[in-house]
């Protein structure tokens, strides 16, 4: 496989192709929200309900935009903004996990996952703006979770919490609180990174694997449950544990690279380079489908290695950028994507699913920040 990153079609889909589609098809006029999801024709699909992630992710991709110079997206940063506003239930409620759409709440479960994205958006809207009322969400968010969700080690996933603790939503509400203290320097935002990286490192990983699914103490599920992994989720922990290391001079090269090595490994099929979605801990394979994101963590993870040590990655970043490029974006239709193949390579997919937006537009960009240093690598 080449290892030539096609820096110009990453740009060219981004900026010409997804942008625009989403900006269109993936706004409803009448609901005043972002879609859901796409289907194969790129016509929006009715399918009753909004989920506050997807206004959070969507908030994030169209402010990350605006930075980069994508002139429509400064309007729809700010119409991510109004829809988390509108949302908002209150300081005793905080954030549906669904609601209709009229903005009536469907499911008003406090869930971590959601309000994680919630103060994530607001985040990227106050680094495009600069505004208070963004900066004010943010706070908003972060109230709720410390008053309601916090818990003696971590926070609850859910409330009332059911079933086993999660890694994700941790991860999630660390990506955030990252982006939080970049926008705004504020110490709260930085003090929960390093609750949830101490977290990471004294309950989450144990140097090779990440568990999905933990008990009430932070002691790995009982049972098949607790060997569970996900490399997407292993990669996706790398990138951001290296972002955190950035801003906060901590060392944590060491747990990215046991990650990726234990990912590379067990979670890449040899047979196809995509990123499996499933393995035991020892490697065993559980689903070796592969839906589009975890290929896109796994970009992210080897550029943040390559910008922590200087390891280069162009091997691993194309593999996964021509799999993405050539597999899982090119749809009759430009701008969609296939989300998932089966574990013989079989494409299984009946919609366009708003919320990987996200993890494609922010892999690519970092392929698009990391690019003069890519190429002078040939230098």
């Amino acid at each position: 496989m080449s290892s030539v990153i096609p820096f110009d079609e990453i740009r060219r889909w981004m900026f010409d192709v997804a942008l625009p589609l989403w900006a269109e098809s993936g706004y409803d006029l009448q609901s005043r929200r972002f879609v859901e999801k796409l289907d194969y024709s790129g016509e929006p699909i009715d399918t009753g309900f909004h989920r506050t992630r997807v206004i959070g992710r969507q908030t994030y991709v169209f402010s990350h935009a605006a930075i980069l110079g994508w002139e429509q997206g400064q309007d729809l940063s700010a119409e991510g903004a109004r829809q988390l506003d509108e949302l908002y239930l209150g300081p005793e409620k905080g954030w549906p996990r669904t609601t209709d759409g009229n903005g009536n709440a469907l499911d008003s479960t406090p869930d971590l996952y959601d309000l994680a994205f919630v103060l994530f958006g607001y985040a990227w809207r106050h680094r495009a703006a600069g505004d208070q009322a963004s900066r004010a969400g943010m706070h908003r968010a972060m109230d709720f979770i410390d008053a309601h969700l916090r818990a003696d080690t971590g926070f609850w996933h859910e409330l009332p919490p059911e079933g086993w603790r999660l890694q994700n939503p941790h991860m999630h509400l660390l990506e955030a609180s990252l982006v939080a203290y970049e926008a705004t320097g504020e110490a709260r935002f930085l003090a929960t990174a390093r609750e949830l990286v101490t977290l990471f490192r004294e309950k989450l990983f144990d140097g090779a694997t990440l568990a999905e699914y933990f008990d009430a103490d932070w002691n790995r599920a009982e049972g098949r449950d607790g060997r569970l992994v996900e490399p997407g989720h292993q990669l996706e922990w790398a990138w951001i544990l290296i972002q955190y290391g950035k801003l906060t001079g901590e060392n944590t090269i060491a747990l990215a690279e046991g990650l990726v090595r234990f990912s590379e490994a067990h979670g890449v099929d040899p047979a196809t380079a995509r990123t499996m979605q499933v393995v035991l801990d020892d490697g065993t394979p559980v689903d070796a489908g592969a839906r589009t994101w975890p290929n896109t963590e796994r970009i992210k993870a080897h550029l943040a290695l390559f910008e922590a040590t200087g390891r280069d990655p162009r091997e691993a970043v194309s593999g996964s950028v021509g799999i993405l490029l050539e597999q899982y974006l090119s749809t009759p239709i430009p701008g969609l994507w296939l989300e998932r193949f089966t574990g013989k390579g079989e494409p299984d997919a009946h919609d366009v699913p708003a919320s990987t937006l996200y993890h494609v537009f922010l892999a690519f960009t970092e392929v698009l920040r990391l690019q003069e240093n890519i190429e002078a690598l040939d230098g």
